[in-house]
């Protein structure tokens, strides 16, 4: 369900107390839901945490684009939310498919943490310090394009797992570096191994990268009136913006799209970047700002902008 507004509290709805958060079982998906745990219990919630282990993680031989998408991360936990086995679940925004299923809806988007990527490695200070030919990680064509944009002399290679299985990988050996997302080594106080970060104007961050989204079955005015507390509204805005691209432009992680939007006061700035993963055609950048009131204006934005991308040789 895309709102084009703010979820609003029910004033006759029955309150709940008692909530069960679905979620994947990777160290960081945990915290995440820990942290979700932790702040409805300060407002006098029963949480308890239902873990669960996703297709998505099971699956590391091959790339996302290739076996169904980051819809694979989330099925499962959208299974139990329908079946009642669950109240709520939490995801890292940037892993949800831009449309939901029929009878879901994004109830909540909580307060952003950094957005911008990270490089790691254990020799090399940065980007510009690797020599010709080095290795890098990722799993994301998006930055697959982007780091070709700045080093097409990088050899990259595919990188899958949860953020311990690369981080284990890259310490094995298997490459001079990896790109991973700066908010998921922040949050589980490993920010010491990041040894640049990537400012936007380098590498653009993915739609709703740093921010965590909260999903529940449309019907739930009881959770999502709990849930409301938590939401920022900035960031809302800004997300809201970012996969109003992806959506325009039929975005999925089979596709090499950047989106990101900061927002001040009710000005909204938003950038995005296609590029081609067969590496046959350059880079195409966009841009677009303007006053936005609600969602569905940030939303139109971003769907301006897919339309600039389109204009310019994007696919």
């Amino acid at each position: 369900m895309l709102a084009s507004t703010f979820p609003r509290r029910s004033t006759t709805g029955r309150t709940v107390s008692k909530l069960v958060i679905a979620t994947r079982e990777s160290r960081l998906a945990l915290w995440q839901a820990e942290h979700v745990k932790a702040l409805l219990e300060q407002r006098g919630h029963d949480v308890s945490l239902l873990g669960m282990t996703t297709r998505g993680d099971q699956i590391l031989d091959r790339s996302l684009s290739k076996v169904g998408g980051k819809g694979l991360f989330v099925k499962e936990l959208e299974t139990a939310l329908e079946q009642g086995q669950a109240d709520l679940a939490v995801h890292s925004l940037k892993d949800v498919p831009m449309d939901l299923p029929e009878g879901f809806a994004l109830a909540c988007v909580m307060e952003r943490e950094d957005p911008r990527d990270a490089f790691v490695s254990p020799r090399y200070a940065c980007v510009d310090d690797l020599p010709q030919g080095a290795i890098v990680g990722t799993s994301s064509l998006r930055r697959v394009v982007l780091l070709r944009a700045l080093r097409p002399d990088l050899r990259i290679e595919p990188l899958r797992g949860n953020l311990d299985t690369r981080l284990r990988k890259l310490d094995e050996g298997g490459y001079d570096a990896i790109v991973l997302a700066a908010a998921g080594l922040k949050r589980l106080g490993l920010g010491e191994r990041i040894r640049q970060l990537f400012e936007p104007e380098q590498m653009l961050p993915a739609a709703g990268q740093g921010a965590l989204g909260i999903e529940v079955r449309a019907g739930r005015q009881d959770v999502i009136d709990a849930l409301a507390p938590l939401a920022h509204q900035t960031t809302w805005l800004a997300v809201a913006a970012e996969r109003a691209v992806s959506r325009a432009m039929g975005g999925s992680c089979s596709m090499p799209l950047a989106a990101h939007a900061t927002v001040a006061g009710e000005y909204l700035q938003l950038r995005a970047a296609w590029g081609d993963a067969g590496g046959m055609v350059p880079l195409v950048r966009a841009q677009s700002a303007g006053a936005i009131a609600d969602l569905e204006s940030a939303a139109g934005l971003g769907t301006g902008v897919a339309a600039q991308l389109r204009a310019a040789g994007a696919r």
